[in-house]
């Protein structure tokens, strides 16, 4: 997951960059096309051919559905906000998660980590200010698609463990790249430059490797403990935004980013705590 995350902020940042030039449908489906050739590769380069049809699967077409949502959400929000605000927002996944396994999956949280969620939750409200003088659509509309991102996450289970990771993989970019297709249809389609082209190509080889290692890591293990490993790329995002377009959260956005990742790793903390009292029964 931590890799995934890093992976994740690289590839943000290479769409956002060509995003700057061509429309956000075009430059997500460009993007996705690249994607699904790559992860079609893999399907045939893994032995997995015979497993194509599983991409009909039920659970899997939820899950892709699901993607398509908090993907288009997610980045034409980032388009129109700072990578670092975008990506702050999207540290509520763990939060997200963790009340989505809870209700969906039934696994037991206690006080403690609720009390995280809470000032994790916090901290997402002090950077999207829900006020008449502060509110931003742009960073509702991250919020609704890093809520989608958590049931994505926690759908992920549902699938039959016979199901190859990297088929539902290629079931994600397929499905992401195939709604920009409609949303193209619509916007219209503009001359691409080597450029753009680069970038986009490159963003598709992190975010094909993100996808699949989201898969892997969510299929194994506590789903509200691997979830909070996403505050990994919180570092990535501020280190980039400042680089590339100099972005400088403001202070309220900065106590809010303490909260959120403050919240996942005391999250972290306590569930070592908690193996280990088990362990020593």
């Amino acid at each position: 997951m931590a890799i995934a995350m890093t992976l994740f902020i690289i590839n943000d940042a290479l769409i956002k960059l060509a995003a700057e030039t061509l429309p956000a449908g075009q430059a997500i489906l460009l993007r996705g096309g690249f994607a699904t050739a790559l992860a079609f590769a893999a399907v045939l380069a893994m032995g997995h051919a015979r497993a194509l049809p599983r991409l009909t699967d039920p659970h899997v077409l939820i899950r892709a559905s699901l993607d398509v949502l908090c993907t288009f959400g997610y980045l034409i929000a980032l388009f129109n906000m700072p990578i670092s605000i975008a990506t702050a927002i999207n540290m509520a996944t763990p939060l997200a998660i963790c009340v989505l396994a809870v209700l969906l999956l039934r696994e037991h949280v206690g006080w403690r980590r609720w009390s995280a969620v809470a000032a994790g939750f916090a901290g997402v409200l002090l950077i999207i200010r829900p006020t008449p003088d502060g509110l931003d659509g742009w960073a509702l509309l991250a919020f609704a698609a890093t809520v989608m991102n958590g049931a994505r996450d926690v759908y992920t289970r549902r699938i039959d463990g016979s199901v190859p990771s990297i088929v539902i993989t290629l079931s994600t970019a397929l499905f992401v790249t195939l709604f920009a297709c409609v949303v193209v249809a619509i916007e219209g389609w503009q001359p691409v430059a080597w450029r753009e082209l680069g970038l986009l190509a490159a963003a598709s080889l992190f975010l094909a490797s993100g996808y699949h290692l989201v898969i892997v890591a969510m299929r194994a293990g506590e789903v509200s403990l691997i979830g909070a490993f996403r505050y990994t790329g919180m570092l990535g995002a501020l280190v980039i935004g400042y680089t590339v377009w100099n972005e400088v959260p403001d202070l309220l956005s900065w106590l809010g980013i303490a909260l959120l990742v403050g919240a996942g790793l005391y999250i972290l903390h306590r569930e070592r705590v908690r193996a280990r009292a088990v362990r020593l029964r």
